[in-house]
């Protein structure tokens, strides 16, 4: 699977692993469901929660690749 990038949208990022809403909902993201937040890039929405756009998306990465090794191990 490709990494995700800070320009990759909110929308496409639930796509890629629905299990990420919890921890973008522990951070703040609470409008995961706006329609609006589903064209936002990872930037945009951390620059708007004033969280650093390059760590949310090492800490997503970080989970997407551990919850797909999970998922395979299941």
């Amino acid at each position: 699977m490709a990494a995700v990038t800070k320009d990759t949208m909110i929308g496409e990022l639930l796509r890629i692993d629905e299990n990420i809403a919890p921890m973008l909902l522990n951070i703040g993201m609470h409008c995961l469901g706006c329609p609006s937040s589903q064209m936002e890039t990872i930037e945009e929405a951390a620059m708007v929660h004033g969280i650093e756009p390059s760590a949310l998306v090492d800490s997503i990465n970080e989970f997407i690749e551990k919850d797909l090794a999970a998922k395979e191990n299941a």
